[in-house]
């Protein structure tokens, strides 16, 4: 069967995906080599994507108070409590809150029905949550919300700053993008990060500065600039404001940034001294309450000197979500109207209530996300429709949330599952079609649209989101208005409305699409919008703006504090983010045991210097309190993060580990213009959580833990989950019976009360179905060996003398553990010096590796004995992705090579071929990720490449 199209779901890079249905209801998922976002590679977590498929937890039919019920009943049921509502208290008595998760055509019937048919302006959008700041900073700048570069620009630049952007573990195939353009052409990074991430590896210069000071630094760059003579007269004669910013950002100062001169100085040398320069900004710029300030003290410099619109230059706002660029074109922020016409502009308002004809065509901008929620709280949203998304836990102050959601009048949830914060709280749910079963359109963070198709059947009632709307719609009275046959309908009808804005000089213009066929929707290629009498390709190269005069503005910034402060009850600093094999609240990923398996449960990374002073040991839990709430997370002590600050991840809910929900500590400050909150400036305290007992336990079926803390995951046998509590259980056996719900199972006990360490073991039908370690302290097993629920030497926490260790998961893709990476790089040591010993000095050894996170692999020795080198190559998890980069890299494709299938064996030849082929032959081989690949008599040219490339 021919391979589907389609488009991973997962972060705004868009990845283009190829499906596969494996006839029993699963997918093999590929990379599509032919999409220009990433040319057949994956990250972990879209490599991992067919492993999240299946009915496990699905949301099957429409729940009325927890009860299935049938479409009719559940939708009738809405239609009238929205309609008594708007009845009783006005259209601004309702909203809806929708997600980047929802296809192009679903985000533009709600917005159609909210703003045009409801009246009202509140809806709006998790999206409001990871990017609004950047709207807000290019309609200051630009005249309207116009990603000016594209993905290409990465692969041109001489210089890319990362700023606020763990590239590397949040948008991993663009930072692959960016490693390869170093590779080619020298490209440098530089990182601009309180942390010190992943992204940091692969980078030429690293400036932690203190948390939310950006703006700080980016004016003395404009100082800099202008100081340099380095403005661009021509490009400044269609810019207003330049002696504005100048002033502002010379009145500022560097000291909050707490980066020393030195370095300021060394970063503004390199930014000013190469024209090709990107500057790429993500969630650490947007997520603050001076975030849209951040967006323009970055869009002033590229402004002043004309770095915008070419290739390899220009601002780069990278999104968090598959759709959030679909999100703010159909209009599904509250402050703006569909097809980026503004929704306070008197004739945008007439020309899309004539287009929709739409009775009472919403006047204002409705309520912000934490505006929104804060209204429900009050009571003053009475009727509330919430999509594909978790605000229970998501939103800050994310107790307070969830105590509002509680207790709203009506509240209804389109979603996959039951199983989240916010569903169990929901009057009615209602089973929406997920990702691989829906039809639409995304749009990804260069303007590109990409086609989702469905390749599988929605499965029991579950339905698209667009026909549970219109349903409600029709139910209202407006059939007429919502009276779609499908997806092509809407998209072509979203299309014809773009034109209309192309006729207002707005820039999102796809009317060119309008006139699609079906049949021509079905295979519509990706593409980069505007399609109309400009397509594609970049904006303000010439300095037109969508200002009324036509010019940019720079607009003057300076540095303000984070809203929240400290004080000497909460003295420490806050981060939140994302990991590299998570993705939001887990109800996709979390399906996963392959990424559950690199981190398993929440943590708190702490600095040594404050984890002494608070006497936090590693390992240990951490009890993190804050005005708004609390959370328990594991202590990673590490120098990663600045003394006084913490940083925690997001993705945690009452799903998988209650107490640590980390939105809970984050206050609901926001940006005064984009309403975006700060949740990468909390402020907290922190104490040793006083754990009588640390546990670990492993089961083949669901557990439910009921002790202080918890934290549950998937694994390769079932269940996984770390415990802790204050209070020690007078029967442990009983205690574990009760855990894993085995009344009748054979028990194995091993007790040392002295000692206060118990283990426990049950078996059924002669299996092991369940185990239970605990302990005074944090344990120290195998636990990626526990978590295949193994029949022997259970009991002891380890595998048997003769079974190798993997050690924990390190990379995700191919469950490879630490251990095995080392053994295999040490294996490849000894095999280089075997062959250097028996004179072939002329060959390069590589493996497919990856660098440990603590860059443990740095000491692997290299072979320098007349030009021959031992490479760890970093970047791959496979030798025919190997072969592809290194060609990509500049390694000439003729380059005869050897592969080796296991380093243990010394030198046994499995193929020979050249370094152009190789890939096709590895995979017809099937040889394994930790191949090793001899590349026989190098050319000057390939070693230096290979020395880029690892």
């Amino acid at each position: 069967m021919t391979a589907i199209r389609s488009t991973c779901p997962y972060c705004g890079v868009g990845c283009g995906v190829l499906l596969a249905p494996d006839g029993t209801g699963g997918l093999q998922v590929t990379g599509d080599p032919d999409h220009p976002a990433n040319k057949g590679r994956l990250c972990s977590k879209g490599s991992a994507l067919a492993d999240t498929l299946g009915l496990d937890g699905r949301l099957l039919a429409p729940r009325i108070e927890g009860q299935d019920t049938d479409w009719d009943t559940a939708l009738d049921l809405v239609a009238a409590r929205f309609s008594e509502t708007i009845k009783t208290h006005g259209p601004d008595s309702v909203a809806f809150y929708a997600s980047g998760q929802m296809l192009t055509e679903d985000y533009y019937v709600a917005n159609k029905f909210m703003k045009g048919f409801v009246g009202t302006g509140n809806i709006d959008t998790n999206s409001r949550l990871c990017m609004d700041s950047t709207v807000a900073g290019h309609k200051r700048a630009f005249g309207t919300d116009t990603v000016p570069g594209t993905y290409e620009d990465l692969d041109e630049a001489d210089l890319v700053v990362l700023v606020g952007s763990n590239l590397a573990w949040c948008h991993p195939i663009l930072y692959q993008r960016v490693l390869a353009a170093k590779a080619a052409r020298g490209t440098r990074i530089v990182v601009i990060d309180p942390r010190r991430t992943a992204s940091c590896d692969g980078a030429d210069l690293h400036l932690p500065l203190a948390i939310g000071s950006d703006v700080a630094l980016f004016n003395r760059l404009l100082v800099a600039i202008v100081e340099a003579g380095a403005l661009d007269p021509a490009y400044l004669d269609r810019v207003e404001g330049l002696e504005e910013a100048f002033a502002a950002a010379r009145a500022d100062s560097t000291d909050p940034t707490g980066l020393t001169p030195d370095l300021i100085r060394h970063f503004c040398d390199l930014w000013i001294g190469t024209a090709r320069v990107v500057t790429v900004f993500s969630q650490g710029v947007n997520q603050s309450s001076s975030g849209t300030d951040k967006v323009n003290a970055i869009l002033n410099c590229h402004l002043a000197t004309g770095r915008i619109g070419r290739p390899g230059m220009g601002p780069f706002s990278v999104t968090g979500q598959p759709n959030a660029m679909g999100g703010r074109e159909v209009g599904g922020l509250a402050n703006t109207l569909a097809c980026h016409l503004d929704i306070e502009n008197p004739a945008h308002r007439a020309a899309v209530a004539h287009f929709w004809d739409a009775p009472r065509l919403a006047t204002r901008p409705g309520l912000k996300a934490v505006e929104m929620f804060r209204a429900v709280a009050g009571g003053r949203i009475k009727a509330l429709w919430i999509m594909h998304t978790n605000p229970a836990a998501t939103l800050p102050e994310a107790d307070g949330v969830r105590a509002a959601i509680a207790a709203c009048d009506f509240t209804v949830v389109s979603d996959v599952t039951a199983a989240t914060d916010t569903a169990r709280l929901a009057d009615v749910l209602l089973p929406a079609a997920a990702w691989a079963e829906k039809n639409g359109t995304v749009t990804n963070s260069d303007r590109t649209i990409s086609r989702q198709r469905a390749a599988l059947t929605p499965p029991g009632l579950a339905r698209p989101d667009w026909w549970h709307i219109a349903e409600v719609a029709r139910r209202l009275g407006y059939g007429r208005a919502f009276d779609y046959h499908g997806p092509p309908e809407i998209f072509r009808e979203h299309a014809a409305l773009s034109g209309i804005a192309g006729g207002f000089g707005r820039d999102f213009d796809i009317s060119g699409l309008a006139d699609l066929s079906d049949s021509a929707y079905a295979t519509l290629p990706p593409t980069r919008w505007p399609v109309a009498a400009k397509r594609g390709g970049r904006f303000f190269a010439d300095g037109g703006s969508f200002h009324a005069d036509a010019k940019m503005r720079m607009v003057p910034v300076t540095w303000r504090a984070p809203a929240a402060k400290h004080t000497p009850r909460f003295p420490f600093r806050l981060n939140t983010g994302r990991v590299r094999d998570h993705w939001h609240t887990m109800t996709r990923t979390g399906r996963s045991a392959r990424l559950s398996a690199h981190l398993a449960e929440p943590f708190v990374e702490i600095h040594p210097q404050d984890a002494a002073a608070l006497h936090v040991a590693p390992d240990t839990l951490v009890e993190l309190t804050a005005p708004t709430g609390r959370a328990i997370l594991r202590a990673t002590v590490t120098d990663a993060v600045q003394p006084g600050t913490f940083f925690a991840p997001i993705h945690w809910t009452a799903e998988m580990a209650p107490s640590g929900r980390i939105d809970a500590l984050v206050a609901g400050a926001t940006d005064p213009i984009s309403g975006q909150p700060e949740c990468k400036a909390a402020v907290c305290a922190a104490r040793p959580y006083p754990a009588a007992w640390y546990g670990f336990a492993v089961s083949a079926a669901p557990l439910a833990p009921t002790c202080g803390y918890w934290a549950v995951a998937r694994s390769a046998g079932g269940w996984r989950a770390e415990l802790a509590g204050t209070d020690s259980p007078v029967d442990w056996e009983q205690a574990a019976r009760t855990l894993f719900d085995l009344p009748e199972a054979e028990a194995q006990v091993l007790s040392d009360p002295a000692r206060g360490v118990t283990r426990l073991a049950f078996r059924e039908g002669g299996r092991l179905a369940a185990a239970l370690f605990v302990g005074p302290r944090p344990l120290g097993l195998m636990r990626d060996y526990l978590t295949t629920l193994p029949d022997t030497d259970t009991l002891t926490g380890r595998a048997p003398a003769d079974r190798p260790d993997p050690g924990p998961t390190l990379c995700s893709c191919f469950g490879i553990g630490v251990n095995t990476i080392l053994a295999a790089c040490a294996a490849a040591a000894a095999l280089g010096r075997g062959l250097t010993s028996r004179g072939m000095t002329d060959t390069l050894v590589l493996t497919t590796a990856r660098r440990q996170k603590d860059g443990a692999l740095a000491d692997v020795p290299r072979l320098a004995k007349r030009g021959t080198e031992l490479a760890i190559y970093m970047g791959v998890s496979t030798a025919a992705d190997l072969a592809a980069d290194l060609v990509a890299s500049g390694m000439s494709p003729d380059t005869r090579v050897e592969v080796v299938a296991d380093a243990s064996k010394r030198g046994e030849t499995v193929l020979r071929t050249t370094l152009g082929t190789m890939a096709l032959a590895i995979r017809e081989a099937e040889i394994s990720g930790c191949a090793l690949i001899l590349v026989t008599n190098p050319t000057a040219a390939d070693v230096s490449a290979l020395r880029v490339a690892s």
